[in-house]
């Protein structure tokens, strides 16, 4: 099945959390946490382990600080992210492009 593409697609980016997360930043330079949980509708909770995963693969990177008194975490995604999302997108085209044609 190596043939299909279906070896390059990454366990870390296809969980349905981690998905989202990579989508929402390749269309934006950066998110807050807050702007990530609201646009996915998860908990703050599982919004941040999913993170910790993308973020331990090195495919964002969160930023800490206070502003106004408040902690802000901004997240963006890192050229390593945007390479393997992009070859994650390829792969998915040619898995479900190959099943179109079926």
């Amino acid at each position: 099945m190596s043939d299909h593409g279906i070896d390059k697609i990454s366990d870390i980016i296809h969980g349905r959390l981690r998905l989202g997360v990579m989508a929402f930043l390749a269309n934006a330079e950066a998110a807050s946490f807050t702007e990530l949980k609201t646009a996915l509708s998860v908990t703050s909770g599982n919004l941040s382990i999913q993170m910790r995963k993308l973020e331990e693969a090195g495919y964002i990177k969160i930023d800490k600080s206070i502003v106004g008194r408040k902690p802000l975490t901004t997240i963006r995604m890192t050229a390593a992210g945007r390479k393997a999302f992009a070859i994650y997108i390829e792969a998915l085209s040619d898995v479900l492009g190959g099943a179109l044609k079926g």
